[in-house]
């Protein structure tokens, strides 16, 4: 598209129709947040186990001449005047990733305070321009109607099978059958569409401290969980202060404490812009191995607990990851990461990047309030130190690291990932493909990429891997680009003013440039 074609702005998603419903909020005039809003509610419908309203998440909003804001709505541990000694048992369940086991817990004791519906609302509310009402019912839509599973959703479901069929509830929207859903087939979620108008015209309160709240508190208050009324009703949107790290003369917005991924983001591109130039992909695996070893106390210092948040580094930058040679065929027992991302761009400047997670998901979705709940006080990566260690209230770590890269104050790049710990490499590295070899969104999206990890680099087909070999590195290759290597969603203003996007093909990915009528 030519500097002079119109753009209206370009929304990266993780799913087709996400990207298509932000993309729709562009047209009808809306800005990036409206878009970013639209395209998450969709993500309900469309990528139904790694999202939701039982989810948590971040939003980086950098409004034109507005000091950007980094919206906290992530989970938050439970346990507000409930009695520990009925908690009940976490669930374990077996997930294969090929040749090898990963055990997720879900269940009751499982579930923390969940924070979409408020971050949503909060969101609308201070930046958006177009009603709740109306950005949720294309939403509704999809989740009444249904939306046929394309391949990604559809693995996720497979891989997921143990946690979708452990409760009555879920296995109705998801093995109706008895057996689970594959690809092509509809996944309907009527109860959830219910939920969505709800929150179009009501807000956060049914959610919170109203019927809908109070719903979910009392069913799992029956079946052993920890999540009370009280959580609920003290649950707030935080305000935080993005980290600000500097490369290539730009300024890289992206999460801070207590998250802990923008943090090591902003520590590898200081390393690299150290030096001038191109890093090479040897330089570029220093810095990974330097930041996954690096976490001194400064380095800690601003987080709520830094002794947990080094157990949880230690733990998530620590993971046993294994791949033999065959992409396909790999052993990987570092985790999914089952969390998406978007990101938009607008013609007014404005850009917004905003990650969202339901962990594994917990396979309880409450009865008639189509809210299917996190399980994230059974990710063993988010519980470092043991299960049930949080005092009530506090933030769960996460390496999830919206990001905004701004050049003379005006945002260049919007990108952000899935992958647990290989979010950091991701985003990393489409920094990199995008100021150093400035690349479109789209290739440097799709630009092949290395991880490094405990003493072994992990690579995709067409990374140069002579000089690696020739350092003494470890390599574990991949035959095939896989979803390991992350899901980064970007969007992109070039020097011209032309507006790209890049949806991740490993997970389904998909980008919208919006033109003009």
């Amino acid at each position: 598209m030519s500097a002079s074609a119109p753009q209206l702005g370009v929304v990266a998603a993780g799913h087709p129709l996400s990207a298509r419903a932000g993309a729709d909020v562009l047209r009808e005039g809306g800005n990036a947040v409206d878009a970013a809003l639209g395209s998450m509610l969709a993500s309900f419908a469309c990528e139904p186990l790694l999202t939701g309203l039982g989810a948590g998440g971040y939003m980086l909003v950098v409004a034109p001449g507005a000091d950007p804001v980094l919206l906290d709505f992530f989970v938050e541990a439970p346990g507000r005047g409930a009695d520990p000694g009925l908690r009940a048992e976490l669930v374990p369940i077996s997930v294969s990733f090929g040749e090898a086991i990963q055990v997720f817990n879900i269940g009751a004791a499982s579930v923390g305070s969940y924070g979409l519906p408020a971050g949503l609302c909060a969101a609308s509310e201070r930046f958006g321009r177009i009603p709740l009402e109306q950005l949720v019912a294309p939403a509704a839509r999809l989740a009444r109607d249904g939306v046929a599973l394309n391949a990604q959703q559809a693995y996720v479901i497979e891989i997921l099978g143990g946690i979708v069929t452990s409760t009555p509830e879920a296995r109705a929207l998801f093995a109706p059958g008895g057996s689970v859903a594959r690809e092509g087939d509809v996944v309907r979620q009527p109860e959830l569409a219910e939920a969505l108008q709800r929150l179009g015209s009501e807000g956060p309160a049914p959610f919170y401290t109203g019927d809908i709240g109070a719903a979910i508190a009392d069913w799992l208050g029956v079946h052993g969980g920890m999540l009370t009324r009280a959580d609920l009703a003290a649950y707030a949107v935080v305000d935080r202060v993005p980290v600000r790290a500097r490369y290539r003369g730009r300024d890289v917005l992206t999460n801070p404490p207590p998250s802990a991924g923008g943090i090591l983001i902003a520590r590898a591109l200081g390393l690299l812009d150290s030096s001038p130039g191109r890093p090479s992909v040897e330089r570029i695996v220093e810095v990974m191995e330097q930041t996954q070893r690096e976490r001194t106390p400064d380095f800690l210092a601003g987080l709520d607990d830094p002794d947990f948040v080094r157990g949880f580094l230690d733990r998530e930058l620590g993971q046993a990851v294994e791949a033999g040679e065959g992409g396909a065929g790999a052993r990987q027992t570092g985790p999914l990461g089952s969390t998406t991302h978007i990101a938009v761009l607008d013609h007014e400047g404005w850009a917004c990047s905003v990650t969202c997670s339901a962990g594994s998901c917990s396979g309880v979705i409450v009865p008639g309030t189509g809210v299917h709940l996190n399980n994230m006080l059974g990710e063993q990566d988010l519980n470092p130190l043991g299960f049930h260690r949080h005092p009530p209230g506090r933030r769960l770590p996460s390496m999830m690291a919206p990001t905004v890269v701004l050049r003379d104050g005006q945002a260049e790049l919007v990108v952000g990932s899935a992958g647990s710990n290989r979010i950091r490499s991701a985003i990393l590295q489409t920094i990199i493909r995008s100021i150093d070899d400035g690349m479109q969104a789209a290739d440097a999206v799709q630009a092949p990429r290395v991880h490094y990890e405990d003493g072994v680099v992990y690579t995709e087909p067409g990374v140069e891997t002579r000089a690696l070999q020739a350092a003494g590195r470890t390599l574990s290759p991949f035959r095939e680009r896989n979803l390991f290597f992350g899901g980064v969603q970007a969007a992109a203003r070039d020097a011209a003013g032309v507006l790209t996007g890049g949806g991740d093909p490993r997970r389904g990915g998909a980008a919208i440039v919006v033109g003009a009528a």
